[in-house]
């Protein structure tokens, strides 16, 4: 009741409500720094909307909403986490914004609040009105346990039949994430590219087409697909909801220079009434699955990236406007020639990477020295490497090597500012397109 600057707290029993006014009155209660006073209600219950959970009777049937998804989530990992509790019949997800899964009281009582992994994928768990799921094939978002026979598969790829991970409240899952190297340009010397990853023998599908100019192919046969059958690629949508953009020092092309690491961007577009929030349109649901997961939660300019999926399924331009510095609130990238993932052969070189205070370059111009880049870095505005590395004998065409800052946040900056610079060419009339990725280095020298 925010008028009244009250509000009320049912409690399971007696019991409960007698032990909160007896503590209150015995000590002084602060709630967001203001005394407060607890005392009984006139009211016997909390009156709830038709459609909460304290009227809908008890039931077999559970409706959990998973909160801050970063992972995915799949019939298996449900399977594994609600079985403790009682044998699972049936398990249908819904992807919206965050994930639900319909899967009793026992699940309830000990699963509500939990996360599934650290931090992140908390499951809030209320009764369902249905008191059966239908379930019609057995696959990542539908799994009948009482009928494996559904999904045509081998019963040993039931997840009632294999050995399983724990779930509940690991760092997260282990086929998903982690470094995965720097880039198919790399230095012969660090490593050359690892092919397309391959699960269980076979490749996880074919690549994503869109309708935009033919297929994508930043999805599961290139670069780093999703990941492995367990924890399949989850967003059902190819936009993405940035917040926690710098206004000041933000635009399409920046927000472009660090989401192109990782798919294909169409279509950037900056939200008036929101401001630091954009939208971004990838070429395919599998880059915004490896874009979530490697810069949510990663600082840029001072302030915390929060990346996720959004519920439109494409970005319309609409009335544009002028950002701080003078640029369209809105830019379409589709067919950009910096899109790193538009043939088979480009996109099975680029080797995705978490950020870290490493950039490699590439395609500078073959007498690139390092009093270049501080030249470049001062002229951006942004901190100068501390540590520069230059490749030698890899081609007289063009140079490549590493920057190295002194922290991730400067180099999100720099990768932000400084990737597809165009720097000039002493022999020629057009320009070299100086592109940046993550390292797998740990240090420039």
């Amino acid at each position: 009741m925010p008028k009244k600057r009250q509000a009320l707290v049912e409690f399971e029993d007696m019991n409960g409500s007698g032990n909160a006014v007896t503590y209150a009155n015995n000590n002084q209660i602060y709630i967001a720094g203001r005394p407060s006073y607890i005392n009984y209600s006139t009211s016997q219950k909390i009156s709830r909307p038709s459609n909460s959970d304290d009227t809908r009777s008890v039931n077999n049937v559970l409706l959990l909403t998973i909160m801050n998804p970063i992972y995915p989530i799949t019939t298996d990992v449900l399977y594994t986490i609600c079985n403790n509790c009682g044998p699972v019949q049936r398990i249908v997800i819904f992807r919206k914004n965050g994930v639900q899964a319909m899967s009793a009281q026992r699940a309830k009582a000990s699963l509500n609040g939990a996360d599934i992994y650290s931090g992140c994928c908390t499951l809030k768990i209320e009764y369902a009105k249905p008191t059966r799921l239908n379930v019609f094939k057995n696959d990542q978002d539908t799994w009948d346990y009482t009928n494996p026979s559904l999904s045509g598969q081998d019963p040993n790829a039931n997840p009632n039949k294999r050995q399983r991970q724990p779930a509940l409240l690991g760092d997260h899952p282990p086929e998903y994430g982690g470094p995965q190297g720097g880039y198919g340009h790399y230095d012969e010397t660090y490593g050359p590219p690892p092919p397309p990853p391959h699960y269980e023998g076979r490749r996880m599908g074919p690549p994503m087409g869109r309708g935009r100019g033919g297929p994508r192919y930043g999805g599961a046969q290139y670069g780093h697909g999703p990941p492995a059958p367990e924890y399949s690629a989850h967003a059902d949508s190819p936009v993405i909801m940035v917040y926690g953009l710098e206004p000041t020092k933000i635009n399409a092309d920046r927000v472009f220079n660090i989401f192109c690491l990782y798919g294909n961007v169409e279509r950037v577009k900056f939200m008036k009434s929101k401001p630091g929030a954009a939208m971004v349109e990838m070429g395919d649901c599998y880059a915004v699955d490896r874009t979530i997961s490697h810069l949510n939660n990663n600082m840029l300019f001072g302030q915390k990236l929060n990346v996720c999926v959004s519920k439109q399924q494409a970005i319309m331009p609409g009335q544009s406007y002028q950002l701080e510095d003078g640029s369209c609130s809105f830019k379409d990238f589709h067919g950009n020639r910096n899109n790193r993932f538009t043939t088979a052969e480009q996109a099975a070189k680029n080797r995705i990477q978490q950020p870290s205070n490493v950039l490699h370059f590439f395609n500078g111009p073959p007498d690139c020295t390092v009093e270049a880049f501080s030249q470049i870095c001062d002229e951006l505005g942004i901190k100068n490497p501390a540590s520069v590395k230059l490749f030698t004998g890899k081609s007289e065409r063009s140079s490549s090597g590493l920057l190295e800052w002194e922290s991730v946040n400067d180099a999100m900056e720099a990768l932000a500012m400084m990737n597809h610079y165009q720097m000039t060419n002493p022999s020629g009339p057009y320009p070299y397109t100086l592109k940046l990725c993550f390292s797998t280095a740990q240090h420039a020298n």
